[in-house]
């Protein structure tokens, strides 16, 4: 969970905007939480619609946010939120971020692997790979432009290709870079996995113009 600090609000056609100190991490179609502000109208939990970093000025009635582009902010973060227009004003407040991704846990893994955890270690162990690989799967959609909720997979591909490549991390144990083997000659590294883990991402496509 990430925060940041908060130091001037406004709100203009429905549209408020939350102004950070730091840089944040909050993307579009994202769920931050807002708390501790003096207008406490806009505490709670919101979805961001844009992170542009210049003066809202105002909202078309088709619903476009426009903005003076000779007037730059800094990190901003735009969000709706219903109520009367409010000029740009100082307030002190915190900007809460969950980035902690839950699509899949041990026992999912345990499940796609068709064993049991022999040892509290290995229970343990699995845990850190689902965290693991649930990190890995959203940075990856999140990079792809995907808009994803942190808690609910968002389909039964996504979710094998999480278990894949969490499941992957638990037969590398012990490994430095491939599963483990006894066999004197080792094992080949599967270079079709990662492509596989990928494809059920959805991510790793070509961008095109």
């Amino acid at each position: 969970m990430a925060s940041y600090t908060i130091t001037q609000v406004m709100r203009v056609d429905n549209y408020a905007v939350a102004q950070t100190l730091e840089d944040n991490e909050v993307a579009v179609g994202q769920q931050f939480t807002i708390s501790g502000l003096t207008n406490s109208s806009l505490d709670g939990t919101h979805i961001c619609v844009s992170t542009e970093p210049y003066k809202l000025v105002e909202v078309t009635t088709e619903g476009d946010l426009v903005f003076d582009w000779d007037e730059w902010y800094g990190p901003q973060v735009i969000f709706k939120d219903v109520g009367d227009d409010l000029d740009r004003t100082v307030d002190n407040g915190t900007l809460t971020y969950s980035t902690t991704c839950t699509w899949v846990d041990a026992d999912d893994l345990a499940e796609w692997l068709g064993i049991e955890s022999a040892t509290a270690n290995d229970t343990a162990f699995l845990t850190r790979c689902a965290a693991a690989a649930n990190a890995f799967a959203y940075r990856r959609r999140q990079a792809s432009g995907y808009f994803d909720s942190l808690t609910t997979v968002p389909d039964a591909s996504v979710f094998e290709g999480t278990c894949l490549y969490g499941t992957s991390l638990y037969r590398e144990r012990g490994s430095v870079d491939f599963i483990a083997s006894f066999d004197a000659m080792g094992t080949a590294t599967p270079v079709a996995s990662l492509g596989r883990v990928m494809q059920l991402l959805g991510t790793g496509r070509p961008q095109v113009g």
